[in-house]
């Protein structure tokens, strides 16, 4: 026991790798099927000079599902996914993050690798599992947030925040090993392996996480005291009902719920629409789309931590209030990328020159760590897993609408200048809330982050910048 100091590992750093990890579980289970259902289906594409893509080999059963059959199977996920993200915070401040998380990991990676049998049966069967899988997810970033407001000191938030891109770095895995998987063993396995993992790695995340520094069972008390002097007084540790009224008078938390939304919308557009885009459109086989469509989530992963660690050192340096680096970020996070996809939008015919353009689009919003993904932090560390699941709530509704607008627009012929407006479109979703955010937005700690007891005034935790 005397050598243990020289070997510990502050759990701050353990949590912050589950995080990664829970969030790396969501994403696989979010996004297999974008790929898988390319083998699933019968194949129809054609390039966009009209002469057919030479068909795929036949990896598993193929189906006859529709353009729109697709698109209510790619946005089953999410309407389930937008239910459970509303409450999703609240039930982590009131249950527990910890284990709120864990169980619903558990029981959507069950359902992931029920799906082939699923599909066997009828493709209702397989909206109605994704509409689960999707459900059970929706607790996950919320309650990740409240963890983070309750384990992170404030000069080390950007890098908190950045874990939280392992819901990319699934994106980036889960698309070319999916394609290694279809084309070795089939589509089934790519099910089937997913949840497998999915289940090993809950074990991890029950024997490594507590809710707070204080519960953490092996904690060290040098971390402990260190963690919860640097969250000062901006913190309870009183179960309170969350102030939704004075949520719903706020401008900063509009201004948030709206940069937020662009953000998704980007994003969510790129995890359900370019392995389609990158097969159909431009005629990459099915391993090259995976791969090539894991690019864009690559450059994300890397400017998350980069953008994050950035945002850190502008904190601890003081050459910006909390508000104005907000607003600095949405530049990288929302300006850059909307501007690419008008560039795309015109200029993008050659495939590679595509996903050149895709890659530096959704790489400049890995900024979003130090924008949108880190100001429900700013707005009420008390209640940080209820603001985000208000906005992951609304912000899920891109992935929605954009396989919808996707099918509306390439019902007829699926070409590139079908795809043109899409890209308009998706443009328009990032850059229109960063304009709002830089009138209204704020990095304050809002009054209705102030928790008021029965006691007394004094009880009142005063959280004011």
């Amino acid at each position: 026991m005397a050598f243990m100091p020289c070997f510990y590992v502050p759990k701050r750093i353990n949590l912050a790798i589950m995080l990664f990890m829970a969030c790396l579980l969501s994403y696989m289970m979010r996004v297999n099927l974008s790929i898988n259902i390319i083998a699933m289906v019968e194949d129809t594409s054609s390039h966009e000079n009209g002469t057919e893509v030479e068909a795929l080999p036949d990896y598993g059963p193929r189906y006859n599902w529709t353009q729109s059959d697709q698109a209510l199977l790619l946005g089953a996920y999410f309407y389930g996914y937008m239910i459970t993200s509303l409450p999703a915070g609240t039930l982590a401040e009131m249950l527990g993050a910890r284990n709120v998380a864990g169980y619903s990991c558990l029981v959507a990676g069950i359902l992931t690798a029920l799906t082939p049998a699923a599909a066997a049966w009828d493709k209702y069967a397989v909206f109605a599992v994704r509409f689960l899988i999707g459900f059970l997810n929706g607790v996950v970033y919320p309650c990740c947030h409240s963890l983070v407001s309750k384990w992170s000191p404030p000069d080390e938030k950007g890098k908190f925040v950045a874990s939280l891109m392992g819901g990319t770095f699934g994106t980036v895995i889960t698309w070319p090993i999916s394609g290694v998987i279809i084309e070795n063993l089939g589509w089934d396995w790519a099910f089937y392996i997913v949840g497998i993992f999915v289940l090993v790695v809950v074990a991890i995340w029950f024997y490594l996480v507590a809710d707070t520094p204080a519960q953490h069972s092996t904690i060290s008390l040098k971390e402990r005291e260190y963690i919860e002097s640097s969250l000062g007084d901006t913190l309870s540790n009183k179960k309170k009902w969350p102030p939704y009224k004075e949520l719903v008078l706020s401008l900063p938390f509009w201004s948030l719920m709206m940069l937020h939304y662009g953000s998704m919308w980007g994003l969510f557009f790129l995890i359900t629409a370019t392995p389609k885009f990158l097969s159909e459109v431009l005629g990459f086989n099915l391993s090259s789309a995976g791969f090539l469509s894991s690019l864009p989530h690559v450059a994300r992963l890397l400017c998350a931590f980069g953008f994050g660690a950035v945002a850190d050192w502008i904190r601890r340096r003081g050459w910006l209030s909390v508000t104005r680096m907000r607003k600095a970020f949405c530049l990288p996070s929302h300006i850059l990328p909307g501007v690419m996809l008008i560039i795309l939008a015109y200029f993008g015919r050659d495939p590679y020159v595509c996903v050149a353009i895709m890659t530096i689009s959704l790489g400049f919003n890995g900024a979003a760590t130090a924008s949108n993904l880190a100001n429900s932090q700013d707005l009420a560390p008390n209640y940080a897993g209820t603001l985000y699941g208000i906005i992951n709530c609304v912000g899920t509704t891109p992935g929605i609408f954009s396989p919808l607008i996707v099918a509306a627009f390439t019902k007829n012929e699926n070409t590139i200048d079908q795809w043109h407006w899409v890209f308009i479109i998706g443009a328009a979703a990032y850059i229109l809330p960063a304009l709002f955010f830089w009138v209204f937005g704020s990095g304050k700690i809002q009054k209705w982050n102030e928790v008021q007891t029965t006691e007394s005034r004094e009880d009142i935790v005063n959280t004011k910048l």
